[in-house]
């Protein structure tokens, strides 16, 4: 801004606009991304069911799936998205994590539901 106000007073009005049109489109790009930096996924398996919080832009979306009815599905498509189900309650997860860290995911989570579907787990 100091060089474009230099331009400016000798005469170059032009560049001191194209700085403050710039400088507005950084600082847009930055609330933008300010508005999107704590977007998170949380999963914890509680006694008998999965709690799914989604957190985007400020709005936390919570669900609650039954264990016992639980149905994983991995989506075969671009975004490849992790598709939970129970009694008629769908979420998709794994918007922030990588495709193998996704298949890393369900493994595990596939063992753990196992493991708790069995007499004393």
């Amino acid at each position: 801004m100091v060089v474009a106000f230099g331009f400016a007073l000798r005469g170059a009005w032009f560049v001191l606009l194209f700085a403050v049109l710039e400088m507005s489109a950084v600082a847009a790009a930055f609330l933008i991304y300010a508005r999107h930096a704590t977007d998170r996924e949380h999963i914890a398996m509680l006694d008998d069911y999965l709690l799914v919080e989604l957190i985007q832009a400020q709005e936390v979306l919570q669900f609650k799936l039954d264990l016992r009815s639980i149905r994983i599905a991995v989506q075969e498509t671009k975004k490849g998205l992790i598709g939970l189900e129970a009694l008629g309650t769908q979420v998709e997860v794994g918007r922030f994590l990588t495709e193998w860290k996704r298949r890393e995911f369900v493994r595990e989570l596939r063992q753990e539901i196992q493991r708790r579907s069995l007499p004393g787990g």
